[in-house]
C-alpha cells in the first residue's frame, strides 16, 4: 500500500472515531437535560401532592369533630337546627 493512503486511511479512522464519540456524547447531553426537566417537574408535582396530602389532613380531622360537621352541612347543604329559618342571599363575582 501506498504510504500517503495508509495516513488518510488512519485520518479518516480517526475522524470517524472523533464523529461516534462526538455524537455519543451530544446524545447523553441531551438526555441529561431531558431527565433534569422531568425531575423539575415531578419536584413541582410532588410539592404539589405534599401540600394536598397536608390539607387532607387537617380535613380529616375536622371530620372527627361533629360540630364541626354540623356547621358544614347547614353552611353547604342549607340544613337547619330546629326552629332555625335559611335565607339564600345571592353571590355575586
Amino acid at each position: 500500500m501506498d504510504k500517503g493512503f495508509k495516513h488518510f486511511l488512519n485520518f479518516f479512522i480517526v475522524i470517524v472515531i472523533i464523529f461516534v464519540f462526538g455524537v455519543t456524547i451530544i446524545n447523553n447531553i441531551i438526555s441529561l437535560y431531558d431527565k433534569y426537566r422531568e425531575k423539575e417537574e415531578l419536584s413541582k408535582k410532588l410539592i404539589f401532592l405534599k401540600n394536598k396530602e397536608n390539607q387532607l389532613k387537617v380535613d380529616v380531622e375536622k371530620l372527627q369533630d361533629s360540630d364541626y360537621i354540623a356547621k358544614y352541612a347547614r353552611e353547604k347543604y342549607f340544613y337547619s337546627k330546629e326552629g332555625e329559618i335559611i335565607f339564600k342571599i345571592p353571590y355575586d363575582e
